[in-house]
């Protein structure tokens, strides 16, 4: 496996644009469309939030109940979420306008949006979006920067990645793009993702691969603990890379895997660290735990904490927030026997063991703590399970942006 040059058009047969339809912003591309030039097979996993946005609504039936799937419509600014009897007339015009320009049925298309939540969504300025979706969608890195570009809200930068592998002596090729910067702390996945590949699987191992692989990807990370209404991460699949279909598991199954997770988990970090106002990406990884899922409740808690997130930002080594974090994390431990480390580009320095502070230098841990990446490393000496979670500090600017969010 190997990564590639592009995004969500390098698999072959796919196509994408990204378009300035004025949905809420002025002067930005706001809208994208994904298009893949056959049918496709589809996997999505959806927000755990009861509150459900209408896209969300929408794509769960059309994953669940249409034959295939062929084309993504995205908008961003505004949520359709709590919209109403409104919102979800809206999904339908949108699928019905893109099935129409693409010859496609309208039960074919899926929709998705971000931004706002309460406002309707403008049907006029998205029907002409649609249109110049349509028009200008093309192959190529190009256009799939620009899709990537459009469904950003207050992200800094686009986030995408592709890469390359084996199956049964075939190449394939799986890209993808998401957003996400703010209303981030999974419960399936989080935020908007879109995954093309041109793999020939079935609809079942598809849905089975992408179900399994967002537990430690995506649900892996939070910005700020607010689980949204319009979580969304989708898969199309279109066999054009002419490999016997995946049926079963087996290793053309786990190589299919392997290269989900590299996506999804390149995806999840660059989003934990483009949080909202953050400075630097916040990992936890948890060494010897009893079990896995006590791992995984373990480093999300330490980086689900505020004040943790918050001594990040100050670059000061306070293991106390951590080791606390832990502790009402649920998960049992002896505190005695547990280690903590501080890591980055900078170096390694040990903070806490057999139940006091290590001897270590507050100079040293705060240069390592100034690095953009910082790894907090947890020894639990419980078992032989580890996980791994991802956030991002916590800054004056997250108050700034979030205050002022809607106007």
């Amino acid at each position: 496996m190997k990564q590639i040059e592009g995004g969500i058009t390098a698999a072959k047969g796919f196509q994408a644009a990204g378009v300035e339809a004025a949905i809420k912003y002025q002067n930005r591309k706001d809208m994208a469309l994904v298009y893949s030039t056959v049918p496709c097979v589809a996997a999505g996993t959806f927000t755990a939030n009861v509150v459900k946005a209408a896209p969300v609504i929408w794509d769960r039936k059309i994953v669940e109940e249409s034959p295939y799937a062929q084309a993504v419509v995205v908008n961003s600014g505004i949520a359709n979420a709590c919209t109403g009897k409104q919102g979800m007339d809206c999904c339908r015009a949108e699928a019905e306008c893109a099935g129409e320009l693409l010859g496609i049925p309208g039960d074919a298309v899926l929709v998705a949006s971000t931004g706002v939540i309460g406002m309707q969504l403008p049907l006029d300025r998205l029907k002409e979006g649609i249109r110049k979706l349509t028009e200008t969608k093309a192959e190529g890195p190009e256009a799939g920067a620009d899709a990537a570009k459009a469904i950003m809200t207050t992200d800094t930068v686009p986030k995408q990645i592709a890469v390359e592998f084996e199956l049964g002596g075939k190449k394939v090729t799986l890209g993808g793009m998401c957003k996400g910067s703010g209303m981030i702390h999974p419960n399936m996945c989080t935020m908007l993702g879109f995954l093309a590949t041109d793999a020939c699987i079935s609809k079942e191992m598809l849905q089975k691969a992408l179900r399994a692989d967002v537990v430690d990807s995506f649900n892996m990370i939070s910005v700020d603990g607010d689980t949204s209404t319009n979580d969304t991460l989708l898969i199309l699949a279109n066999g054009l890379a002419g490999n016997a279909e995946i049926m079963s598991e087996g290793p053309d199954y786990d190589a299919f895997c392997q290269a989900l997770h590299f996506v999804t988990t390149y995806l999840a970090k660059k989003m934990a660290g483009d949080g909202e106002g953050a400075t630097a990406l916040f990992e936890t990884k948890v060494t010897g735990a009893a079990t896995k899922e006590d791992a995984r409740t373990l480093a999300k808690s330490v980086i689900c904490s505020s004040l943790t997130k918050a001594a990040i930002f100050g670059h000061d080594a306070n293991w106390g927030r951590i080791l606390c974090a832990l502790g009402y994390s649920g998960a049992k431990f002896d505190p005695e026997n547990v280690d903590l480390y501080f890591q980055s580009r900078s170096g390694r320095i040990h903070i806490y063991g057999n139940g006091v502070a290590c001897g270590y230098s507050e100079e040293e841990a705060t240069k390592i703590l100034s690095d953009p990446e910082v790894t907090v490393l947890a020894d639990m000496h419980m078992g032989e399970e580890e996980a791994t979670a991802w956030g991002c500090d916590l800054s004056y600017d997250y108050v700034k942006i979030n205050a002022d969010y809607r106007s």
